[in-house]
């Protein structure tokens, strides 16, 4: 399964961006209204939870300054990746479109493809505002 969120311009530099998205606690500040739980474990690793469905755990997997962050599950029964790839249009502009993917069975993709494209079009929407 691959799920796209659209992308969203933000008045920062790529380079700033991408700082802002390496450092995983800033994830918290993206997360959301729905979100039960969030902690930070490791300097490249967080947890979170959204009320109804059960804690998951990413890891920083790849970093690629200033276009690329990579996080992946660190553990679990579910493997998946969430990139985020920053382009700058303009000086002092970025552009970032987050990219889930993950293989599932047909019928856990059924499941959480809605909220699993929710939840990344929530993190690019709260993004102009916090970075």
């Amino acid at each position: 399964m691959k799920l796209e969120s659209p992308k969203t311009t933000i008045n920062k530099s790529a380079q700033e961006t991408f700082d802002f998205l390496a450092d995983v606690k800033n994830f918290e500040k993206l997360m959301p209204e729905n979100i039960s739980k969030f902690e930070v474990l490791d300097t490249d690793k967080f947890l979170f939870a959204l009320k109804g469905m059960p804690e998951i755990v990413l890891k920083k997997k790849e970093a690629v300054a200033p276009n690329k962050v990579v996080l992946g599950a660190a553990g679990g029964k579910l493997d998946f990746s969430l990139t985020a790839n920053i382009t700058e249009p303009a000086p002092a502009q970025s552009e970032v479109e987050l990219i889930f993917e993950g293989e599932f069975n047909a019928m856990m993709g059924m499941m959480i493809k809605g909220p699993i494209k929710k939840f990344i079009e929530t993190l690019v929407e709260n993004m102009p505002a916090q970075i």
